[in-house]
């Protein structure tokens, strides 16, 4: 891949994805699939005047051996050490940049329920530490190629052709290839936000959701909540974008209120194991039964977390026409897939899509209906027949969004 194109797209994630603030610390997460991409990110970090960059590189196939050998209560151990990081980050709340590399299904065969109590073992000593993060963070989710990922896409492409075009893949859905990205996706933002603004002006109460699969479920909203997309504001003030690339409105329901079955259209990786053809029927809000045609345990164990994994945490609003969808690729990679089509999450809800979170506290958004959890899984339900009805507290019912594209 032309080496220039890769620098545009290392300095969107950082002037556009982060917006790294002069002095401000950068922490980057990546495994070890493109180095030299890396690097290029940390140099247009320190470019765009960050203080320090650190890299915590990881490598799937390790985690698959620790997972094998270490027993529950190790993997599932926070040292002192790692508390201490953890507070330095609450402290100096650097920039988070992840770049996705991972085989969708690299971790196939591991036993899903020992990672599942490891986390629960862990999760609450991690848990203040995130929270006391919540809202105050400038991140950003992007992607690299690996191999095993990119063989996954284009099996009849030798290792160096799967990479390279899944690069050309990645960069064509981040606004990259043509013009300059970081005018791209000033433009982009103005749009989503121009969506969100006429979605909230309506002031829905539900969404009615369904489709010629049988996909039929009622989602309450908050009346306090907003639609997103695009960038959003940290507790700063400092604009940045979270996901690279992204095409969804999207907003946190109110806990407790869903009714009906939905279908899911595309596969899902989950903690490195693929979900596929599977269905969610909600009761009260809460997911009461559920099957997967593959990764049926997988799904089960992910629904079984903790006690709001089986509640919403999001719907989004991701037109069929969407540049990701139109590409025909399935990336089996949440962060493309989720934004082709439209898609909800069970588990955590997004705090920053309540109304003046900033001067909220944690407790008094999930107090307003926001779902708490360990686990936010995206899975994608849309399909060319999906139609959305707003049912606002007005009283009236407003065709939205029709067969698969927006409706205003």
């Amino acid at each position: 891949m032309n080496h220039s194109i890769l620098r545009e797209y290392a300095k969107l994630i950082v002037r556009c994805g982060v917006n790294v603030q002069k002095g401000q610390e950068i922490l980057i997460n990546a495994g070890l699939d493109q180095p030299e991409f890396v690097a290029m990110v940390v140099e247009e970090g320190y470019k765009a005047g960050a203080g320090k960059v650190t890299v915590n590189w990881s490598y799937q196939p390790l985690t698959r051996i620790h997972a094998e050998y270490q027993e529950i209560e190790t993997l599932g151990a926070v040292q002192e050490w790692e508390k201490a990081k953890l507070q330095h980050y609450v402290d100096t709340v650097p920039c988070r940049i992840h770049l996705i590399s991972d085989d969708p299904d690299g971790l196939k065969g591991v036993r899903m329920d020992k990672l599942s109590k490891a986390r629960q073992l862990s999760y609450p000593i991690l848990k203040p530490y995130s929270d006391a993060r919540n809202g105050k963070e400038q991140w950003c989710g992007a992607a690299v190629p690996g191999v095993a990922w990119a063989r996954k896409l284009f099996p009849e492409l030798d290792n160096e052709a799967a990479v390279e075009k899944l690069w050309e893949a990645i960069l064509s859905a981040s606004r990259v290839l043509e013009g300059d990205p970081i005018e791209n996706w000033a433009k982009h933002n103005a749009n989503m936000e121009a969506h969100c603004k006429h979605l909230n002006e309506m002031d829905i109460e539900k969404v009615h959701i369904y489709a010629d699969n049988g996909t039929d479920i009622t989602v309450g909203l908050i009346p306090e909540g907003n639609f997103c997309g695009g960038g959003e504001t940290a507790k700063s003030g400092i604009f940045f974008n979270p996901n690279i690339p992204t095409e969804e409105c999207f907003t946190t329901p109110m806990r407790g209120q869903a009714e009906g079955i939905v279908y899911s259209t595309k596969p899902l990786s989950y903690n490195g194991q693929m979900i596929d053809n599977f269905w969610m029927r909600f009761e009260g809000g809460k997911v009461v039964e559920s099957h997967a045609e593959v990764g049926d345990d997988v799904l089960t164990t992910m629904l079984n977390m903790d006690e709001g994994a089986r509640y919403l945490g999001e719907v989004a609003i991701v037109p069929q026409s969407s540049p990701i969808n139109l590409s025909g690729l399935l990336f089996f990679n949440t962060l493309y897939d989720e934004n082709a089509v439209c898609h909800l999450a069970v588990g955590m809800g997004y705090m920053d899509c309540i109304d003046d979170y900033h001067n909220r506290t944690n407790e008094e958004c999930r107090a307003l209906g926001v779902n708490d959890s360990m686990i936010h899984t995206d899975f994608m339900i849309g399909c060319d027949t999906m139609n959305i009805d707003a049912i606002c507290r007005g009283g009236e019912t407003v065709r939205i969004f029709e067969n698969g594209e927006w409706n205003f």
